[in-house]
């Protein structure tokens, strides 16, 4: 059953809802009513009940036409439902102005390019899709803009693109889909330590080294490792945004989501659990390490290191994003939408870092320039006074 993409409106005037993140509750962008989340997420119980009864109703219908229809001999072609899917890209229909939605395969809450009303694909979010928590986004889009402009100071060679109203306008806040792993990580490691002992017998200087065997044995519960599941989001950006409070971590539902744009996941717990335990382990490994002490040279002999998996859950996590490209490379601006952590590269337009130093060194050659004459006229001066 084709499941279409809908919107939250306003219960007081059916205008759309948006998330806002400082307040942590909806809001319509014309009333400007708010509501909290268990208040829409209720009255939106409703309607879906209903509006799934009447798709059910509308499916029925449909097809029994289409039975007639091809019983009769006439061509059913142009009966085919208004979702498909083609190449990766899912067409949907805004639910406000009727539009045409084109996202990818793994979109779960866009705007409509038209009238901007957020638009939620409810079924990339549900049964074994849906996640199991959400971390509300807690810092709004001028804060993101804020932190881009203070990441802009001090770099005279910046493009101009970059520090233009309408690019920093480009930042959208994504809720990223992340894989969280629970478990414990077992290892025994061996070392070497030794230690130097220098005396003088008969006038003799002696260095006397002693080598000891050091083992050392423990583990590591982790809890709530994340990794992105989103193959569109560079691993090393996201891992950067870290750490995330997980006290602020909410039971998934798709009231957090309008205003902002969210994906459904597209890479799996195995694929992503090499990571999470390769992370586990070489906490384990740096963590046993520490505790060799009292030796003036350590050497690791060997380090076993067994990683327990206890569990996977499912979240949407808070990012703002600016994606761009500026001569062929691609320059990524990634904020932790909850605690303001921020990484980002920025490239150098190296036309005008070359003209600045032109000017630069014309300026110091004009400046030698009047000194060596000031010198010369000094000298002529003395030259004539004597």
């Amino acid at each position: 059953m084709p499941v279409q993409v809908t919107n939250y409106q306003c219960p007081a005037c059916t205008g759309p809802l948006h998330f806002e993140a400082s307040t942590g509750q909806l809001e319509c962008a014309y009333c400007s009513s708010v509501f909290t989340n268990e208040e829409i997420e209720a009255f939106y119980a409703e309607k879906d009940a209903q509006a799934a009864e009447a798709r059910l109703k509308a499916e029925e219908k449909a097809a029994a036409e289409k039975e007639r229809a091809k019983a009769e001999g006439l061509d059913t072609s142009g009966m085919e439902e208004w979702l498909f899917e083609a190449d990766g890209v899912n067409v949907y229909n805004c639910p406000s102005c009727g539009a045409e939605l084109i996202c990818d395969e793994t979109t779960a809450a866009t705007a409509c390019p038209y009238c901007d009303n957020p638009t939620i694909v409810p079924h990339q979010l549900s049964g074994v899709a849906k996640p199991d928590f959400v971390i509300p986004f807690k810092l709004k889009k001028e804060d993101a803009i804020a932190a881009l402009k203070e990441h802009y100071k001090d770099r005279p060679f910046l493009p101009k693109v970059f520090k233009d109203e309408n690019h920093l306008e480009e930042i959208k806040g994504v809720y990223v889909p992340f894989w969280l792993f629970d478990g414990v990580a077992e290892g025994t490691a061996f070392y070497e330590g030794t230690t130097t002992r220098v005396f003088i017998s008969d006038d003799v200087q002696i260095a006397e080294t002693s080598h000891y065997n050091v083992i050392r044995a423990g583990n590591v519960e982790f809890s709530r490792i994340p990794v992105d599941a989103s193959k569109k989001m560079d691993n090393d950006y996201m891992d950067s945004l870290e750490p995330y409070d997980y006290s602020e971590m909410k039971p998934f539902s798709t009231a957090y989501l309008p205003g902002f744009f969210a994906d459904k996941y597209d890479e799996s717990i195995e694929e992503c659990g090499s990571r999470a335990y390769a992370r586990a382990e070489q906490t384990l490994r740096d963590s046993l390490a520490a505790t060799v002490v009292g030796y003036e040279g350590v050497s690791q002999l060997s380090c076993n290191v067994n990683v327990q998996d206890n569990g996977v859950k499912y979240a949407l996590l808070p990012v703002w994003l600016l994606n761009t490209k500026w001569n062929g490379e691609r320059f990524v601006f990634a904020m932790n939408g909850q605690t303001g952590k921020f990484v980002g590269n920025l490239p150098t337009d190296k036309a005008l870092r070359r003209s600045k130093w032109l000017k630069i060194y014309g300026i110091s050659f004009a400046v030698c320039l009047v000194i060596a004459v000031a010198l010369g006229l000094l000298d002529m001066f003395s030259i004539l006074g004597g």
